[in-house]
């Protein structure tokens, strides 16, 4: 009779992960909260990353809900959980996924840089805000480092006390552009 009883706590499962299980997909992983606060940015396991064939400053395409997709920069971070997945609130809201929920990640080896990108603000973001958007959020923004974005997202930029809200509303060349450091 004391058998069973050990039995049952050796097939324990951690419900966190089950879904993932069932799957067996290497490429589906658990949407786990960001460390750092970088909308370009997502962070996976290493041994994560080498299943996927990523390497550390990779560009992704990760799918979400509803048909939405995105583009990152893929990192490596020993402290993620390996079936998991890092990412910020305005990488979550743009795949219309929340935390615990499975996004499917995959190589995009072909981004190419925009020559032309059209972004504007969103207007309940820039109440009580003067002066030029341009040089007080996006210059920053974007020469602080390399920015993939694509057609559609909404991005959050934090500067001179106020944060501002933009929208992707075109892009040049596609859907997805990387955007330099310059």
């Amino acid at each position: 009779m004391a058998q069973p009883a050990e039995s049952s706590d050796s097939k324990k499962k951690d419900f966190s992960t089950a879904i993932l299980e069932r799957k067996k997909s290497p490429n589906r992983l658990v949407v786990d909260e960001a460390i750092n606060d970088d909308n370009s940015v997502v962070s996976m396991h290493p041994e994560t990353m080498e299943k996927l064939q990523l390497f550390r400053g990779d560009t992704i395409l990760i799918k979400g809900k509803k048909r939405k997709d995105t583009i990152c920069i893929a990192l490596a971070d020993d402290t993620c959980e390996e079936p998991r997945i890092r990412m910020n609130k305005v990488v979550r809201s743009n795949l219309r996924v929340r935390l615990g929920d499975v996004v499917s990640v995959h190589q995009c080896p072909d981004v190419k840089y925009g020559k032309r990108v059209h972004i504007l603000p969103i207007d309940d973001s820039i109440e009580g805000v003067t002066g030029n958007l341009f040089d007080a959020f996006l210059k920053p923004y974007f020469l602080e480092a390399y920015r993939p974005v694509r057609k559609g997202d909404l991005f959050l930029v934090r500067g001179g006390m106020r944060s501002v809200e933009f929208k992707v509303i075109e892009t040049d060349p596609g859907e997805y552009c990387g955007c330099p450091r310059h």
